[in-house]
């Protein structure tokens, strides 16, 4: 089968590092790339407990984007396996079943749960965090029966949906009822990444909240916020004008446009009933502001606007994959002593009077009618058209594109 997998060397690195600064495109398109498109075997069920899933449709991640661009910190690298099959967000059909999986079966639409942790790797007894339905922070993601991997799309063992076939544990599994179409399905994943921050820090219904980015996660975080009915104020920080459309059809109350000045500064601290100070060197700041931020682009710009546009004890969510940020001034948090928390994917929430995965509570609120995420698809392309796919999703402006999946 084709699979577009990653694959690095040090030299490789420094090359392709190289060559991408001259053209983006080269990161992915050169014969030296570290991404290829390659005929591969289909991935082995790693035991009886496994499943092989049919892809239907697999999104391109901004992490994903992120890998490619060679962006990504080494910190992570001891939590990945070359080479990998890219793609950790799919929806698709059940076509082959270990002899040890029971209530499921082949034809069965699903998505899966992507992390890998003690369950999915046979470890016994299971890691503090696992036993605490915090799986997205197992102590064991480079052990166990599969190789190192903090998600499927970053195992050599397990393949990803930017292929035909993926194998996944049968606690990966979720099944998708037929009320939920598979354009949302794809979606269930990304949207469980900003519903998760959601109920990890949850707003009450006197609170203003600034969403710092409306890609895919930025507008996730608006829907999830509605879809859990908190009517608090949201205001929407954009760059695009599509984008600023989709944050008012999924409940932004206000859109601020992000501004090469400094405009949307004295816009944002109007709407907080704050003031624009000017220090006497270097970057307005704003006293009063938003009481929860959460910042889902993970630039130095939106990092900076987080700290300066939450009020004082405000809270700021890193979901955006920050990673080196040079010269990053954090004189706002021990000034305002501003609450500062990470949010890694997703893992168990509360939800309606018990803990769930937070992808199932995602299932829950589509099969309600409470979201439609399906305006969120803008492309989709087969893996052949993979350098058209991947120029897309990383030319929003030009192409006006949020979510662009595979079809493979």
């Amino acid at each position: 089968m084709k699979a577009l997998q990653f694959d690095v060397t040090i030299p490789k690195y420094l090359f392709t590092k190289a060559i991408g600064t001259m053209n983006r495109s080269l990161y992915y398109s050169s014969p030296f790339s570290c991404l290829q498109l390659k005929e591969v075997e289909k991935p082995a069920l790693p035991n009886e407990e496994w499943v092989e899933v049919q892809v239907k449709y697999g999104g391109i991640c901004g992490s994903d984007l992120n890998l490619i661009y060679l962006k990504d910190s080494p910190s992570t690298s001891p939590f990945v396996s070359f080479p990998f099959t890219v793609g950790h967000e799919l929806v698709g059909m059940i076509s082959k079943v270990g002899k040890k999986v029971d209530d499921l079966k082949i034809g069965q639409r699903v998505i899966i749960d992507p992390l890998l942790a003690c369950e999915a790797r046979g470890i016994t007894p299971k890691c503090n965090e696992c036993q605490a339905g915090r799986y997205n922070l197992c102590q064991h993601m480079n052990n166990g029966i599969l190789s190192p991997g903090l998600l499927t799309g970053t195992c050599t063992d397990t393949g990803g949906s930017w292929s035909r076939y993926v194998v996944a544990h049968k606690s990966q599994i979720i099944s998708l009822p037929d009320c939920i179409d598979d354009q949302n399905g794809v979606l269930i994943e990304p949207f469980s990444c900003a519903l998760h921050a959601v109920l990890q820090n949850k707003p009450t219904q006197n609170d203003t909240v600034l969403v710092i980015g409306a890609g895919v996660i930025g507008l996730c975080v608006v829907a999830a916020i509605r879809a859990l009915n908190i009517d608090c104020k949201i205001i929407t920080l954009v760059k695009h004008s599509f984008q600023g459309d989709l944050a008012t059809y999924f409940g932004s109350n206000e859109v601020i446009f992000l501004s090469r000045q400094n405009g949307y500064i004295h816009e944002a601290a109007k709407l907080f009933n704050g003031e624009v100070l000017h220090p006497i060197i270097g970057q307005p700041i704003v006293s009063g502001g938003a009481d929860i931020i959460f910042e889902c682009v993970g630039n130095k710009r939106s990092l900076y606007d987080s700290l300066r546009f939450a009020r004082k004890g405000g809270k700021v969510v890193l979901i955006g994959l920050a990673s080196f940020v040079d010269k990053l001034d954090m004189t706002m948090i021990w000034l305002n002593e501003l609450e500062i928390k990470g949010s890694f994917a997703y893992g168990t929430n509360y939800f309606e009077s018990h803990m769930q995965k937070t992808l199932q509570i995602a299932v829950e609120l589509l099969k309600q009618s409470k979201i439609d995420l399906s305006p969120l698809i803008t492309h989709q392309f087969s893996l052949d058209e993979y350098r058209e796919a991947l120029s897309t999703a990383g030319n929003k402006t030009k192409q006006q594109a949020l979510k662009v999946v595979f079809e493979p």
